[in-house]
């Protein structure tokens, strides 16, 4: 719902990315993932033979694309991922008196956020880590990176799958609406490749690792510029048909280690038949609340999970083919990178844009979670 006119306005004053130096390629992952394939079809073949298990299908670069638009990924590590024998990154366990690697990414993406607000980290009064892939439930990441960016006040974690970035959105927003603070920094790290199944043929290529940043300040202290928060609407129904069951309650005894069931698993057609049409309306019936044309949007940054779902949904929202740039997709370079993706849509895709033009940052995913967030450039 938008505030009321007596509350505070919420304005994105700055934002922030933090890119792994690290990517692979299509055709990098296909070459990994084949040679796996082609090895555990040898180690079962006399079980193939007899019928009792399927061989494994190689996978392709064209498949990949065909089914995600995905070119790329970036990663904080390849050569575990692309080791035959090993198919998982190699991230070493941190020390307690380490900063972890989740706080370290989100510190990096929020320097970057702290230098283009150009105001001292003491002005923040609150830390969120909005993310799909928490290091660990407790001390909180928001915490952690409070103390790294020597920031009082208060922090916390939030996670509701590829849409935190959005509900962190509007929880900072409505911190700023209700006076209790006047700046809020929301980071979200995301580690994906330490929850995927690099052996799932289906999902091998999905994620990627990044982090990103944004900074939402009150209106009335903001410098001239970003972005106004026009309003903010969340929505969560129960699906199973996207799962992490990654934890130390699901890991604790040995056999349960390392079992696939207890990384990312998802129904990705049942996901698109159920997600699509319940974000295009959420959308459209929330612009009409706000008084808004929906189809007079100049931009969408929508949550970047598959190019197929990206295109249908900027198509029933605009009700047309979008133009080139006005439904932004980063999917070629970073690949699905969870709650990240639509600010790094939003970060790297708004620059250009005029005062008044009016905009979407989007986010759906696992829960089923999704949230919109109008935005106007301010002069």
């Amino acid at each position: 719902m938008p505030v009321s006119a007596s509350s505070p306005t919420a304005v994105i004053a700055a934002t922030g990315l933090f890119t792994p130096d690290q990517s692979i390629s299509n055709a990098e992952l296909v070459e990994a993932y084949n040679t796996w394939a082609e090895r555990e079809n040898a180690r079962q073949a006399d079980e193939i033979a007899a019928g009792t298990r399927e061989a494994l299908t190689p996978s392709s670069v064209e498949f990949i694309e065909k089914a995600s638009g995905i070119k790329s990924r970036f990663v904080l590590d390849k050569t575990g991922v692309l080791d035959p024998e090993r198919m998982v990154p190699h991230l070493p366990e941190r020390s307690n008196d380490e900063l972890s690697i989740l706080a370290e990414m989100a510190v990096k993406a929020a320097q970057e956020a702290l230098a283009a607000w150009g105001k001292p980290a003491s002005e923040i009064g609150a830390v969120l880590c909005a993310a799909s892939n928490m290091q660990r439930p407790y001390p909180a990441m928001a915490i952690e990176v409070q103390q790294a960016l020597g920031i009082e006040g208060f922090a916390f974690d939030m996670n509701v799958a590829c849409s935190s970035a959005t509900f962190g959105l509007k929880t900072a927003a409505d911190f700023i609406a209700s006076g209790s603070v006047k700046a809020v920094l929301m980071v979200n790290p995301e580690v994906c490749s330490a929850h995927l199944n690099f052996k799932d043929r289906d999902s091998h290529f999905i994620f990627g690792d990044v982090a990103t940043a944004v900074i939402i300040e009150a209106g009335d202290q903001a410098a001239p510029g970003g972005w106004e928060i026009l309003g903010t609407r969340l929505k969560t129904v129960f699906s199973n048909n996207i799962r992490n069951n990654f934890g130390f309650l699901n890991n604790a005894a040995p056999e349960g280690i390392g079992k696939p069931d207890k990384l990312f698993v998802q129904q990705g057609r049942k996901v698109f038949k159920d997600v699509v049409p319940m974000v295009s309306e959420m959308i459209v019936d929330h612009a009409g609340e706000l008084g808004l044309d929906p189809k007079g949007l100049k931009r969408l940054w929508l949550h970047q999970a598959n190019i197929n779902m990206n295109e249908m949904i900027g198509r029933k929202v605009l009700g047309r083919d979008p133009e080139p740039g006005e439904n932004v997709i980063i999917l070629d370079d970073y690949a699905n990178t969870s709650s990240a993706g639509s600010v790094i849509a939003f970060h790297l895709h708004q620059e250009e844009m005029a005062p008044g033009d009016v905009g979407l940052i989007c986010s759906f995913g696992a829960g089923y979670s999704a949230g919109t967030v109008f935005v106007r450039k301010r002069a």
